[in-house]
């Protein structure tokens, strides 16, 4: 199946198609055998691959503990949690643009949350929040 042509209606920038060829490249560089000297194969380097599927799990089985998940299960909300990390992400450094500082601070993630999560769900992300950031600074004095 050939590539589409990036469109300049997709949300993704131009340079993010050209950098995709090169990671499939390190991959399949990184999982190719060579043989020594004497005959033997060198171990494949495994590529690793960071989610959140071991903090999903974890929470999982807090709330509802003789309960499973499928791989593909899993692998959604994973694309779920990366997808609302981003746009709080991306929201929280145009704020901190706006203001003219170089650092994103709880602030700006806090302002972020209530900017794109609707309703109630906001306020009970800015509570667990807010609990995890007392949590964190009383634990560092």
């Amino acid at each position: 199946m050939a590539p589409k042509p990036a469109s300049s209606a997709s949300k993704a920038p131009a340079s993010t198609a050209q950098k995709a060829p090169v990671k499939a490249e390190k991959k399949t560089a990184a999982k190719s055998t060579s043989s020594g000297a004497d005959g033997e194969k060198k171990k494949r380097k495994k590529v690793r691959k960071e989610t959140w599927s071991s903090y999903v799990y974890k929470v999982l089985k807090q709330v509802h503990p003789d309960t499973g998940i499928s791989n593909k299960a899993m692998a959604i909300l994973n694309s779920f949690v990366n997808d609302i990390f981003e746009r709080i992400a991306t929201e929280a450094s145009k704020l901190s643009s706006y203001s003219k500082k170089s650092t994103i601070s709880s602030r700006e993630i806090q302002t972020a949350v209530r900017l794109i999560l609707p309703g109630e769900l906001a306020k009970h992300a800015i509570s667990e929040g807010t609990k995890s950031v007392t949590k964190f600074s009383s634990s560092q004095k």
